[in-house]
């Protein structure tokens, strides 16, 4: 760093009193008059978004559709919480996400940063009053190894269905129990296609959030929900554009901001899911088989049938990747419990797919499956065996049910990887022509200890 000339320092020293007496002037409330023009700034807010802007309570979630301007309200929040001299944190799964929450503020504290009276640090989204604990920070966030390394007295989870869940229980609540801090949670309904996106473990845990607010009667939470159609500063022709090619079932979970438990057309319900968990030890099995749909994102889904006839469903070891990723996978859970089948569909592989499975392990028994019907006649039977009580779930396994519960039959929606692979595995076990050969697999299969939670 260049050594200042005198003159340079006094220049320097004169500048920075300047700001100094600049940040300490103050409006009639009382308030340093900087702030006046920071709310001079900000936006105007529609009805909805004055609601849960303004309210006390110390925990909010906030359930809106698309465009519907849940991050410019809570840009409103966030930056009304820094005058008042709290630190905040904003956190959103991807980079991409900052940017509108991060546009918002620097629009709002532009003149105190351009007087020197704020400092900025664009690399790490961060504006804060000079040697002082007041400060806003936006950063990544999906889980919680991603939002850890800051804290906060007021947590801005924005799009938090698409975060883990651990990102809030693990570290986002701990990190406020010192200064007995503010949480606010904001998320879209997950479409079909959204959900996918998501790194939680359940991804319906934002909608179980929302009703527990809800219904919460002790004053510490409270829930809102607002539409897109809900923003009058958002164009008809915008709106028109964004729902265009979007299905019925997207329309009212991203723009009617509804969490569709139940959707109609669906051949599954998570009641109905719910309802068939398994309690208690695991039975022997006559069979296991692991159900492959091969692809990028593979469906791998592990499934055993007793002695009586009912199928388990045991795990969902889905993975993304090359085919030698998705093979090993399969292979890996194939030898974990004590498989006798591999069952891959070969549509889109043809023998490659076999090929690639007996690179990773010659000696497994792999049974290739063709769709030569279409995707509802394959799932429709399997859907019954679950009406009648036929096959149960060890453990939830949020990906492949929130499949299971948003596929509608030919509603246009991308194919289910997780559900392919159920289907393959329960027909082997439940209808196809060897459901029941006299083989018994080993009684030991240790139970997973996330089969305990």
């Amino acid at each position: 760093m260049p050594t200042l000339t005198m003159e340079q320092a006094q220049l320097e020293a004169v500048r920075r009193l300047a700001q100094r007496r600049l940040a300490a002037r103050c409006a009639p409330d009382g308030s340093p008059l900087w702030h006046a023009h920071v709310r001079e700034r900000l936006r105007t807010l529609h009805a909805a978004q004055v609601v849960f802007v303004e309210s006390p309570v110390k925990r909010k979630v906030v359930r809106a559709g698309r465009r519907g301007g849940k991050t410019v309200g809570v840009a409103d929040l966030g930056v009304k919480a820094f005058l008042a001299g709290r630190r905040v944190l904003y956190a959103v799964p991807t980079q991409d996400q900052i940017d509108r929450f991060w546009y918002e503020v620097k629009r709002a504290l532009e003149p105190a940063i351009d007087q020197g009276i704020l400092y900025k640090n664009e690399t790490r989204h961060l504006i804060e009053v000079p040697r002082t604990e007041t400060r806003i920070r936006a950063k990544t966030a999906f889980n919680a190894d991603t939002l850890r390394g800051d804290y906060a007295d007021l947590l801005l989870l924005d799009e938090y269905q698409l975060m883990n869940e651990d990102a809030w229980g693990v570290v986002g609540a701990p990190m406020l129990l010192d200064n007995n801090g503010d949480a606010v949670f904001v998320y879209t309904p997950p479409s079909f296609r959204s959900a996918g996106m998501s790194k939680a473990h359940d991804p319906r845990h934002a909608a179980k959030l929302y009703a527990q607010a809800a219904q919460d009667m002790s004053g510490r939470w409270q829930a809102w929900t607002f539409t897109s159609h809900g923003n009058p500063y958002l164009s008809t022709e915008a709106l028109e554009d964004i729902t265009s090619d979007m299905t019925s079932l997207a329309y009212q979970q991203e723009i009617l901001a509804k969490d569709m438990d139940d959707i109609p057309g669906a051949l599954w319900t998570q009641s109905l899911i719910d309802a068939h968990r398994w309690v208690g030890p695991l039975p022997e099995f006559v069979r296991v088989v692991v159900g492959i749909d091969p692809g990028h994102d593979a469906g791998i889904i592990v499934a055993g049938r007793t002695a009586d006839g009912r199928a388990l469903v045991l795990d969902d070891l889905s993975v993304s990747g090359d085919p030698d990723t998705w093979a090993a996978q399969g292979v890996a859970g194939y030898h974990k419990y004590y498989a006798d089948a591999l069952v891959p569909e070969r549509n889109h592989g043809g023998e490659m797919v076999e090929t690639t499975i007996r690179h990773v392990d010659a000696k497994v028994h792999v049974k290739t499956v063709w769709a030569s019907h279409g995707k509802y006649a394959r799932a429709e039977p399997v859907s019954v065996l679950y009406n009648k009580h036929k096959v149960y779930h060890v453990g939830i396994f949020g990906h492949l049910e929130g499949e299971m519960c948003g596929w509608v039959p030919n509603a246009g929606h991308p194919s289910p990887n997780r559900l392919d692979a159920l289907v393959w595995a329960l027909t082997e076990l439940m209808l196809g022509t060897d459901a029941s050969p006299p083989v018994i697999a080993p009684p030991t299969i240790t139970t997973p200890s996330r089969w305990r939670r």
